[in-house]
């Protein structure tokens, strides 16, 4: 993990995320703490993410996001080598699936 990111300012903002219940809720908090613009770059990454877990090509991924390469490629960096963080949350979200 990323030593640079580390504060007790993160921790706080971190465990305040934690603290949503809902798609609702996070819509309320999101749109409170960042610009539009940055939210929709946050669900551009991770969709982004899921085609190319999904193997999908950078054509196909930039056409259906809109992404640049550039933004496909640092996505696919950080699924080669950053933190899991990613497949953390689609290996969650297809147990979620599965459970109904």
């Amino acid at each position: 993990m990323n030593k640079k990111l580390h504060s007790e300012a993160v921790d706080h903002f971190f465990r305040a995320i934690l603290t949503l219940k809902t798609e609702e809720e996070c819509y309320q908090f999101f749109e409170d703490v960042c610009t539009v613009n940055e939210v929709l770059s946050f669900s551009q990454r991770y969709e982004v993410a899921k085609m190319l877990r999904e193997k999908k090509t950078y054509l196909e991924i930039a056409e259906h996001t809109g992404a640049s390469t550039a933004t496909i490629s640092r996505v696919n960096r950080s699924l080669n080598f950053g933190n899991d963080g990613y497949d953390m949350t689609f290996a969650r979200l297809k147990e979620q699936e599965a459970k109904g």
